[in-house]
């Protein structure tokens, strides 16, 4: 049985117990003020020493007396950033600043820009072409020239076997000479000396007509060396001549053999006009691994030229060697081009071309001669280019275009090897052209 004290004492606890409770529930569900983003660091600040001494409350160690209250750290204000401006280019000074690279002037397609003349550097020792005597491969190109009905045949029957030569065999001679393409006034050169001989009593026999007639030709052909002399750098060489003459295939054969002898040489593809000749010149350049500079179809040959010129002396060559459009001699208007052409070349290197040289298609005869003439009027040459004699009879051009023109031969091309393109030599050349040679080698 409870006793009566015992209620008052229950309800008493109850009540506070229900008021503790309600005041931690209401403690717990009210929000704190919300801080602003400046307030918070502050906060943070504060919160650190009060958990700090909240540590120190339960612990119930004692703060020592004597010690300096901490004051409170200064409220930190929020820098205001720095507003980002373009950076100004500082100015250098006149005397610092590198004067700007001028571009290289380009040729433009009409014509080649005005610019002062190159210079080419001499070499200290003219550099010679090879050559190699050798009569027997010259004798065998001109086969069809030493055949019965070739020019040393027709000498051979005229002569050889006589054992009197009387007069009236100068008017025989003059016959088969004007056959051969020897041309009227070389024949009469070429007789002038026969008749003095005969007068004389020089010439009594066969052998002596034909030392006379040797000796008399080589005279002729002997207007200057054969082969190129290289005394620049770069030698610039210019290649005219009418159409099919064989410009760009002579070009092609000498960049071959200038290049096995160590030269660079620089191809230009002039004859802008057939598109057959650039790719022909690249093939050779690739063949022969050579720079080919062109320009675009009907491109002003000129300018080509000029950016070559401009290029070789740029990289050290030794050899340029310009092809050009071929065109008739009797066209006046192709004709003024190329002196255009030339005088360009003069703008590009101070005394280019060193070599203009006339390719002659030996198969043309007399047309030859008539070409000759027209070219030599209207250019400076310096040499010829005799081309295809391996397929002519009639190899008495070449003492005619010699004596008509006073311009040494160069080159004569006797087949379509680049070796067949041979420097010239007179004294080699009339050896194999009116040489008796053995019969081994009048058998090739």
């Amino acid at each position: 049985m409870r006793g009566p004290s015992m209620e008052p004492t229950w309800i008493v606890l109850l009540v506070i117990a229900a008021v503790v409770i309600g005041v931690v529930i209401y403690m717990k569900t009210k929000k704190a003020p919300e801080l602003t983003e400046s307030e918070k660091p502050k906060q943070l600040e504060e919160k650190k020493p009060a958990a700090a001494a909240e540590k120190k409350a339960a612990r119930k160690e004692p703060e020592p007396k004597d010690k300096p209250k901490a004051e409170p750290a200064p409220k930190a204000e929020p820098r205001p950033e720095p507003k980002l401006e373009p950076e100004e280019k500082k100015e250098e000074p006149e005397e610092k600043k590198a004067p700007a690279a001028e571009p290289a002037p380009v040729p433009a397609a009409e014509g080649p820009k005005e610019a002062p003349p190159l210079k080419a550097e001499a070499i200290a020792q003219p550099v010679e072409t090879r050559r190699t005597r050798d009569v027997a491969a010259i004798r065998k190109g001109l086969g069809k020239a030493r055949s019965q009905e070739g020019f040393f045949g027709k000498l051979a029957a005229l002569i050889t076997g006589r054992q009197d030569i009387d007069p009236a065999i100068v008017e025989e001679l003059q016959e088969v000479l004007l056959s051969s393409d020897v041309g009227v006034k070389t024949t009469e050169t070429i007789l002038e000396r026969i008749r003095g001989g005969l007068s004389k009593k020089e010439l009594n026999d066969s052998a002596a007509v034909w030392g006379a007639l040797r000796e008399e030709a080589s005279k002729i052909l002997r207007a200057g060396q054969g082969g190129l002399v290289l005394r620049n750098r770069p030698t610039v060489v210019l290649m005219v001549g009418v159409n099919g003459s064989g410009k760009t295939t002579t070009i092609g054969k000498l960049a071959t053999q200038l290049k096995a002898e160590g030269h660079k040489v620089v191809l230009a593809a002039g004859d802008t006009f057939r598109a057959a000749a650039v790719q022909q010149l690249e093939v050779w350049g690739k063949r022969v691994g050579c720079e080919v500079v062109k320009g675009k179809d009907g491109a002003d040959p000129a300018a080509v030229i000029f950016e070559a010129i401009q290029k070789a002396a740029s990289s050290g060559a030794d050899v340029v060697l310009a092809d050009t459009a071929g065109r008739l001699h009797t066209k006046v208007p192709l004709m003024d081009e190329l002196k255009k052409v030339q005088r360009t070349m003069g703008k590009a290197m101070e005394g280019a071309p060193h070599e203009t040289l006339l390719v002659i298609d030996a198969t043309t005869g007399q047309n030859a001669m008539a070409q000759s003439r027209q070219f030599a009027e209207a250019l400076p040459l310096t040499g010829i280019v005799l081309t295809k004699l391996d397929g002519t009879a009639k190899g008495g051009v070449v003492i005619g275009i010699g004596d008509e023109l006073k311009l040494p031969v160069r080159y004569i091309g006797l087949g379509e090897r680049p070796d067949d393109l041979r420097p010239f030599d007179a004294d080699e050349f009339v050896e194999a052209l009116l040489g008796e040679g053995p019969a081994e080698e009048e058998a090739a």
